[in-house]
C-alpha cells in the first residue's frame, strides 16, 4: 500500500522515500501550468492545451552559511526557466521527451544532484495524463555540454534553384564549399511539376513541404556529398563533422514554436528563415532573386557562377 500511495504522491514525497544516507536539500515547483502546443496526434496540432509541471530538485547542501545571498543557492527561477527554454526550443510530440530535456537542463546546474520531473496534460482526458521521470547527474549524456554550452557554428545557407541543381557547376561549387571549411546547408525549392492541391490549408502545407523534400532527394542523387537531413540535431552533427547537408524542411517547420510566415512554395524565403534559426553567417541564393529582407547577409549568384 505504501508503494501504491507513493506512485501517486507529489515528487517531493517520492524524493524523500527514495533518498540515500547522504544529506540533500530540496527545492520544488508545484502546479506550474502552461498553455502549450504538444502531442503526437494530428488533432493536437495547431491548438494549445494546459500542461502542468511539478519539479523537485535535490541539491548539494551548502557547507557555509547562505548569508541571505541568492547567488549561493539554486534559484527557483532556474526551474521555470528550464521549462520555458525547452518549450521555446521546438514543438515536441511526447511528454517523455519534454520531461527528459527539462531534467537534463536542470542537472546542468552545478548544485543539482537529482531531479524529479512530472509533466501532465490536463485537457486530454477525464483526469490528468502524464509522466514522471527521475534523473541524476550521472545520467547526463557525456556530450550534452556540446549541445548546451558550446557556441554553435554559423553555417552558410545555400539556396539552389532547379537550374542550379541541374547545373554542371554543382560539383565545383561543392568543392569550393568544402575547401572554404565553412559548415554548409543546402536548401531547394519546389520541383517544376505542379503539386497536388488540397482544400485544407494544413494539408496543403504538408504537401508543399514534401515537394521540397522530393527535390532535396533529387539534389542528393546528383552528388554523394549532399546528405539529406531533417532535424536540428542532425544539422548540428553535420556542421561539427564537416558534412554538407541538404535540408528536408518538414520536421523543423512543423515543429517550430515560431512557424515561418513564408509559404513552403517560396523556397528562398524559407531558406532565409532557416538561416535566421541557425544564426547563419550568410545566405547565398543561386539562380533565383534574393529576398528583400532576409534578416542576414545575402549574396546572389547565377546558375553558371564559377564559384560560390
Amino acid at each position: 500500500m505504501s508503494d501504491i500511495r507513493l506512485a501517486f504522491s507529489h515528487p517531493v514525497e517520492r524524493a524523500v522515500a527514495t533518498a540515500d544516507d547522504r544529506p540533500r536539500d530540496r527545492i520544488s515547483l508545484r502546479d506550474h501550468v502552461v498553455e502549450v502546443e504538444i502531442g503526437a496526434f494530428q488533432a493536437e496540432r495547431g491548438a494549445t492545451q494546459r500542461v502542468r509541471f511539478d519539479v523537485v530538485v535535490e541539491v548539494r547542501p551548502l557547507t557555509e552559511p547562505v548569508a541571505d545571498d541568492v547567488d549561493r543557492i539554486l534559484s527557483y527561477d532556474r526551474l521555470t526557466e528550464a521549462i520555458a527554454q525547452e518549450l521555446a526550443a521546438e514543438r515536441v510530440n511526447l511528454l517523455e521527451t519534454l520531461a527528459e530535456r527539462i531534467a537534463e537542463r536542470i542537472l546542468l546546474e552545478p548544485m543539482a544532484m537529482r531531479a524529479f520531473v512530472r509533466v501532465e496534460k490536463l485537457d486530454r482526458g477525464p483526469g490528468a495524463l502524464g509522466v514522471e521521470i527521475v534523473r541524476t547527474r550521472r545520467d547526463l549524456p557525456r556530450d550534452l555540454h556540446l549541445v548546451r554550452d558550446e557556441d554553435r557554428p554559423h553555417p552558410v545557407i545555400v539556396y539552389l534553384s532547379n537550374a542550379a541543381i541541374a547545373s554542371d557547376r554543382l560539383a565545383p561549387w561543392l568543392d569550393g564549399l568544402e575547401a572554404a571549411g565553412r559548415p554548409a546547408i543546402l536548401c531547394v525549392g519546389a520541383p517544376e511539376m505542379p503539386a497536388p492541391r488540397a482544400r485544407a490549408g494544413l494539408a496543403q502545407r504538408r504537401i508543399d513541404l514534401l515537394a521540397l523534400e522530393q527535390n532535396a532527394w533529387v539534389l542528393a542523387g546528383r552528388d554523394a556529398r549532399c546528405v539529406v537531413v531533417e532535424s536540428r540535431t542532425e544539422l548540428d552533427w553535420a556542421m561539427k563533422h564537416g558534412q554538407i547537408s541538404v535540408w528536408a524542411p518538414s520536421k523543423i517547420v512543423l515543429d517550430a514554436v515560431d512557424s515561418p510566415e513564408a509559404q513552403p512554395r517560396d523556397g528562398v524565403a524559407l531558406a532565409a528563415w532557416l538561416g535566421r534559426q541557425m544564426q547563419a553567417a550568410e545566405l547565398i541564393v543561386v539562380g533565383e532573386t534574393p529576398p528583400d529582407e532576409a534578416g542576414l547577409p545575402v549574396r546572389a549568384a547565377g546558375p553558371d557562377a564559377p564559384a560560390l
